[in-house]
């Protein structure tokens, strides 16, 4: 039992230390570098107007770098220190600053618990003396200030804890500002776990201890812009792979994590195009707009790294580019429900490892029933929800879900309780009634051991607790590991055992239920806005791959040009972007352009103008360019001309890199020089390169102007007929009427002269 005070002692040390880094040490067989100290932390506080009717002014920032100890244990210190700075953030001088710390009464209850981690709880029922920190703070000045309070006692400054168990603290400094009264101007709430009063006895463990399950997640949002050559969008994630980084900061804690008591109960959960841009970055890579990247090194040694650790392991695939599965489902996007699913075998490949077969870890760890019905269709029989997502059932171990066909799903339940701790969530409610406009987080890996402590070291009941940091979880790396030695002590003490992944999975579901999908949770998915625009440009690819072809070994094959897309278009749906449409919209950009440029290689070459026609059926002479490396079946589109009508066009295939020279056959309708527009499009009319415009001379007359001037030329015979025979007829008449004299001699002046 001392090693477990002890160790929870050490573990709640410091919240965070202030130290140079340490040199790094040389690289030596693929090992990742002794990581360094970590830089100053500062816990999350609130900046509070002074006045209700100031809703937009703030005057003070607390930032405390250190709470000492973490958790309250029997060989722990009899008082608790907080150090670290108040900032004058304001617009004007403030006087006769003062700090004390509160507490409220102790949470008994689970509710009770849930309630203070969701917003301030009144922390009131102690109130000691203030301890001045300045007497005069000038605009953007700091002061460093250290406060220790006696944990018990009757002295004027004491919190009067006298037993075990989890109490609400308040950081609460108090001030006059110019111009204004004395008001409470900032505040730091969390909660202090109290396993055992300083010098009494040590806790029992528990005859039945709590079943630890640690899930830990390595993920971060998509940044690839193209695979082949390797560009992202930024070169964050080289910073990130580097010694003191987030992602190096994480592996370095999953590798503690399975060197100590936990050990057994630690499963990793990867995400399938983190792994596959890290490898990618091992060759070399270009950053959008930045030139070469930096993290080729830092990215080789983390790799190989993971390679290690993960061998023989519990391992999780989480799905490909973390894609929103619901928003998927929702928007009927079956294509990429199935690609995100087809990430395990990117982990398998990458890290030579199987990971868990069958099993889906959805965003935010919430599913509704439609979506689960997609998933269980594609082979999924086992899932890791938040509590959020079951409704009605109590507990903490996982329960039964009766999917369609009769087929069973197993869901593994992530504590509630301390996820909500671990993802900081905001607060809701002002504190003692003064508006906190710029308010933030509260501290979170401190209500995460607080309620953790209260599963293992007050229930008492053997329940499941399942441990999930949030996905892209970016805490300090003090924090991390404050959080895992206090955990691995409360296992190596006896208050906790740790229970495999896969076992708990094959333990008997607790209860039959049925999903609830939060509201919340709907508000924060890919809007549907986004999902329609990526279902148009995946339906635009699909008819795109559907004219491509691999008739010869010499082309490639069309899955080597629209796979990548078909990524780029899913990595739009990443749940990274629940919550951040610009993002999604962004990540969607780059789909687009991958389609664009890949219709704008198969192209018609403008020829030199005008051409000159010389007959009414005088085909257009057109050079079509194929610039894929696959083969592809397009059409030739005339649009609408006066003057020029297209005949029928049959399919045209073009090979891999290659040009064609076709002749399409129109009908000139009339002389003269006119606009032709051509396009290419494929089978299913996706267009195709952009539109040529040519220029059309023709002095040939088509078949309408012959038929006219036939025409023309017969109605012309007919009446030129028709006038000479009325002239004949009139001269006929005319002989016929002419009288003669009596003797039968022609009159004289009728007579014709000789």
């Amino acid at each position: 039992m001392k090693r477990l005070l002890s160790a929870l002692a050490a573990a709640g040390m410091l919240l965070v230390a202030t130290a140079s880094a340490a040199p790094a040490a040389p690289v030596d067989g693929g090992r990742l570098p002794v990581r360094p100290a970590p830089a100053t932390q500062v816990w999350a506080t609130r900046a509070l107007s002074s006045q209700p009717d100031q809703q937009s002014q703030v005057w003070l920032r607390l930032d405390v770098e250190e709470m000492t100890p973490r958790v309250v244990t029997a060989d722990g210190p009899d008082s608790i220190t907080i150090s670290g700075k108040v900032v004058n953030i304001g617009d004007r001088p403030i006087e006769d600053i003062e700090l004390r710390l509160e507490r409220g009464q102790p949470l008994t209850s689970e509710d009770d618990v849930r309630q203070a981690l969701r917003e301030p709880t009144d922390a009131e029922f102690v109130q000691p003396n203030f301890t001045p920190v300045t007497d005069r703070l000038e605009r953007g000045e700091s002061k460093p200030f250290a406060l220790t309070v006696p944990l018990r006692g009757t002295g004027p400054t004491s919190l009067r804890i006298t037993e075990p168990g989890i109490y609400p603290i308040l950081a609460n400094i108090n001030g006059v500002p110019d111009f204004g009264g004395r008001a409470r101007l900032a505040a730091l709430s969390t909660l202090l776990p109290v396993l055992a009063m300083p010098g009494g006895q040590a806790p029992t463990p528990p005859a039945n201890p709590a079943k630890l399950t640690l899930l830990w997640p390595l993920a971060d949002r998509p940044r690839v812009v193209t695979a082949s050559p390797l560009v992202l969008t930024d070169d964050e994630l080289a910073g990130s792979l580097t010694m003191g980084g987030r992602l190096y900061g994480l592996l370095m804690a999953y590798e503690s994590a399975l060197n100590g008591p936990l050990g057994t109960g630690v499963c990793l959960a990867v995400e399938p195009d983190l792994l596959r841009t890290v490898e990618a970055m091992t060759g070399g890579y270009q950053v959008r707009g930045q030139g070469e990247g930096k993290g080729k090194s830092a990215a080789d040694l983390w790799l190989n790294r993971l390679r290690l650790l993960v061998a023989g392991r519990c391992v999780i695939a989480l799905p490909d580019a973390d894609a929103d599965v619901v928003a998927l489902s929702r928007a009927e996007l079956t294509g990429l429900v199935d690609l995100s699913l087809a990430g395990a075998e990117v982990v398998r490949q990458v890290l030579s490892v199987q990971p868990t077969q069958g099993l889906a870890w959805p965003e935010d760890g919430v599913l509704d029933q439609p979506t689960m019905a997609n998933l269980t269709a594609r082979g999924v029989t086992s899932l890791v929800l938040d509590q959020s997502a079951v409704a009605g059932t109590p507990g903490t171990g996982p329960v039964r879900f009766d999917a369609p066909e009769g087929k069973p799903v197993t869901a593994v339940r992530i504590d509630g309780m301390v996820s909500d701790a671990l993802r900081g969530a905001a607060t809701t409610r002002p504190v003692a009634g003064v508006t906190t406009p710029n308010e933030t987080r509260p501290v979170s890996v401190q209500n995460a051991l607080a309620a953790l402590a209260f599963r293992t070291g007050f229930q008492n009941t053997g329940q499941h607790v399942v441990v999930a940091p949030p996905r892209r979880w970016n805490a300090p790396t003090g924090e991390v590991d404050t959080l895992l030695r206090t955990t691995n002590s409360l296992v190596a003490g006896g208050f906790a055992t740790p229970f495999g992944l896969e076992a708990l999975l094959a333990a008997p579901p607790e209860h039959t239920a049925a999903l609830s999908y939060p509201v919340e949770s709907g508000a924060r998915e890919v809007p549907p806005a986004v999902t329609a625009a990526v279902s148009d440009s995946w339906l635009r690819l699909h008819h795109l791959s559907e004219s491509m072809s691999q008739p010869d070994a010499a082309s490639a094959e069309p899955g080597d040009l629209v796979d990548p897309v078909r990524l780029t278009l899913l990595r739009a749906v990443s749940g990274a972007w629940r919550g951040d449409e610009d993002g999604a919209r962004a990540a969607l950009a780059v789909g687009r352009e991958q389609i664009a440029g890949l219709q704008g290689l198969v192209t018609v070459t403008e020829p030199n103008s005008p051409i000159l026609l010389g007959s009414g059926d005088s085909p257009i002479p057109l050079s079509i360019k194929n610039r894929l490396d696959v083969r592809i079946t397009v059409r030739i589109v005339i649009e609408d001309t006066p003057g020029i009508l297209a005949k029928d066009l049959t399919d045209i295939e073009l090979p891999a890199r290659g040009d064609r020279l076709v002749r399409v056959p129109v009908e000139v309708q009339r002389s003269g020089r006119f606009p032709v527009h051509v396009r290419l499009v494929t089978t299913s009319g996706v267009e195709l390169g952009e539109r040529a415009r040519l220029e059309v001379s023709s002095s040939a007359y088509g078949t309408i102007t012959v038929v006219i001037t036939a025409l023309a030329g017969a109605a012309l015979v007919l009446l030129s007929a028709r006038r000479i025979y009325r002239r004949v007829r009139a001269a006929r008449a005319a002989s016929a009427q002419v009288p003669n004299d009596a003797s039968g001699v022609t009159p004289p002046e009728r007579s014709s002269t000789s």
